[in-house]
């Protein structure tokens, strides 16, 4: 191991004369140059040399070469190149990944100014593969994983402050109590076993959409204090009664007072749950028998009619909807928290819909379908993105994604057709 690590910081035998690599490194065709410059028995004094050839194909041979030496590293991570920048931040973090514990630390160490510059790259793609490379990497660079986890693109910082095992606590509180940028907190959210403190930062927070997925973290270690403050601010917040009634450990204080305001639906579910103490049964069971009897038929011995999911879906988003609450932000907090029958009924009311629409389209999984309906609900074309993968569950294959502009996929003709094929408008 000691001689992998050896030849990963620039050493290798010679096998080739050095007049002929001098030759080749000098040669008019820069194909041959970068020929030579991925030769892993490359001597390092021509590594250095080739990291300075003016042609880019060159230097990124010599960037993707494991035997460049640190010195070699440390130039290219500031190379006008881009692609030189990517290619480099790839490759030191994929020879990390191949070592021992010991080897790797040392290996991070001797590369972790490389590392820095490119965690400060103005491109952020060259950032992003940094992130993607080192998000699972538990001894990453501290320093340069604190660097990405506060980037400013989520695209770089959201894989990071969702996955990486190198940043501590401390690190998620204070990118929690920086004001971090849309996203960061439902990345954090999504965390395998979030401790105590770091569940209260973000309980504390006005995220919506951040809470309804700790909520739904089932690893997540949330207290039983912060539990009740969140059922006690969540009458208001459609999103959040789903995961809540789901919730392991529900303390009787909040599943009695969950009991009074969700769906009949979800009080169903509560009240079939085999954890609650005697004092919380008996609430919900009497909460259940007050609306059976709110609900009874006027005339006597009538059998009450069924109250389905989709009709208490289609009643909650109506009381959403006097509130002036049905909003897209509302849609992606039930869609991150699996309430599908929340975001059916929603897009039926705003899109005018007639009853069962929506659902034909989830039922044939079909993206233009669903992307024809949120052009119609008058929502924003990137929310379609999230209804492909999250209700129709479509793999990335299938993902019709919006424009570059960011506007819908499809022509107006092509959405209009759309509706008309699965349904007419109520008016």
């Amino acid at each position: 191991m000691v001689g992998l690590l050896k030849r990963l910081l620039g050493w290798r035998p010679r096998s080739l004369s050095d007049d002929r690599a001098r030759a080749l490194a000098n040669h008019p065709d820069p194909r041959r140059r970068a020929d030579l410059a991925r030769r892993a028995d490359l001597r390092p004094d021509l590594l250095v040399y080739l990291a300075g050839d003016r042609d880019p194909a060159v230097r990124r041979a010599v960037a993707l070469n494991p035997a460049a030496p640190v010195q070699v590293n440390l130039r290219l991570a500031s190379d006008d190149s881009a692609l030189v920048r990517g290619d480099l931040a790839a490759k030191i973090a994929r020879l990390g990944v191949g070592l021992s514990a010991e080897d790797r630390a040392r290996w991070y160490q001797a590369t972790s100014e490389a590392l820095e510059i490119v965690a400060r790259d103005q491109v952020a793609r060259v950032r992003l593969i940094l992130a993607e490379a080192l998000k699972d990497v538990a001894d990453a660079p501290p320093e340069v994983m604190r660097r990405l986890a506060r980037d400013a693109e989520l695209a770089v910082s959201g894989p990071v402050l969702r996955f990486s095992p190198a940043l501590t606590d401390e690190d998620l509180l204070a990118v929690i109590g920086a004001s971090p940028v849309p996203g960061a907190l439902t990345a954090i959210s999504h965390r395998a076993g979030l401790n105590g403190p770091v569940c209260d930062a973000i309980a504390a927070s006005n995220d919506i959409a951040a809470i309804t997925v700790l909520l739904g973290n089932p690893l997540a270690q949330i207290r039983e204090e912060t539990l009740d403050r969140l059922t006690t601010r969540a009458a208001d917040i459609e999103a959040w009664h789903r995961p809540l009634v789901e919730r392991p450990r529900l303390s009787s204080r909040a599943t009695q007072r969950l009991a009074r305001f969700v769906a009949a639906d979800l009080l169903r579910a509560l009240a079939e749950r085999d954890d609650l103490d005697p004092q919380a049964a008996a609430a919900v069971a009497l909460e259940v028998e007050r609306r059976l009897a709110e609900s009874a038929p006027a005339e006597a011995g009538a059998a009450a009619p069924p109250y389905s999911a989709a009709e208490a879906a289609l009643a909650r988003a109506r009381t959403l909807q006097a509130d002036g609450k049905l909003t897209a932000a509302t849609i992606e907090a039930a869609l991150l928290a699996g309430d599908a029958a929340l975001v059916e009924a929603a897009l039926t009311l705003l899109g005018r819909l007639p009853l069962g629409t929506v659902a034909q389209v989830v039922a044939t999984q079909s993206a233009k379908g669903i992307i024809a309906v949120t052009w119609r609900a008058g929502l924003p074309a990137g929310l379609a993105t999230l209804l492909q993968t999250r209700l129709l569950h479509l793999p990335p294959s299938r993902v019709l994604p919006t424009r570059s502009d960011g506007a819908f996929p499809l022509s107006t003709a092509e959405l209009m057709w759309q509706i008309e094929f699965f349904g007419t408008e109520e008016g």
